[in-house]
């Protein structure tokens, strides 16, 4: 898509070839929703979430935020777009299954990297830092390890620590306590084609079996 007339276009296909064909279906979403699974990934334009989780309109609630970065709940802000879709997906549509699926050659992690890039930007710059301890775990133990290693152990990374964080919300954690909610980590290698998934025994992002 090169330029707003695109985008139209692209509607045009869409209607004619699925709104169309599959009126039915989309008439049912049309009143209500009842996705199982909530994904909180990244803004960034090659990682569609439902594109490379293959799903349907209606399959998937998502929220995408900078680095799918999770903030915790005691640097929340008072309006903040991230927790209350999480919110609204724990509570209102009752989602089974929340995902956090980062990604390879991110550019929010890379920021962390080269805070020089950011210093005057300020809202990227402070959303990021929330990121910040896990570049420092990332830093005290691979201290050997390149820069560009660093900064893929770090995606990794703030995709556990944003599972983390979403446990410090009393309801998120009484909703996973009870069994009725699962969190789950991703972590999608653009260049390898590949999704891997945290396996908690061996604490290692493993790809998933073709």
């Amino acid at each position: 898509m090169q330029n707003f007339h695109d985008l139209v276009g692209g509607f045009h296909h869409f209607r004619a070839n699925y709104f169309l064909k599959e009126k039915e279906f989309f008439e049912a979403l049309a009143h209500s929703q009842s996705p199982k699974t909530m994904v909180i990934a990244c803004c960034d334009s090659r990682t569609d979430p439902a594109i490379v989780l293959g799903c349907k309109p209606g399959d998937l609630f998502v929220v995408r935020s900078v680095a799918a970065i999770v903030p915790p709940a005691e640097k929340v802000g008072e309006y903040d777009a991230v927790m209350a879709a999480v919110e609204y997906g724990v509570k209102h549509l009752n989602v089974e299954n929340i995902v956090v699926m980062g990604h390879s050659n991110c550019g929010g992690i890379a920021g962390l990297f080269n805070p020089h890039t950011l210093k005057d930007e300020r809202y990227i710059n402070r959303w990021v830092s929330l990121a910040c301890p896990a570049v420092h775990e990332i830093e005290e133990e691979n201290p050997d390890e390149s820069q560009s290693e660093k900064a893929r152990l770090c995606e990794e990374a703030t995709v556990l620590l944003s599972i983390e964080n979403l446990l410090s919300y009393h309801w998120v954690e009484e909703a996973v306590q009870a069994g009725t909610l699962t969190l789950h980590a991703l972590y999608y290698d653009m260049l390898k084609g590949s999704l891997n998934v945290w396996n908690g025994d061996s604490e290692n992002f493993e790809p998933i079996a073709k």
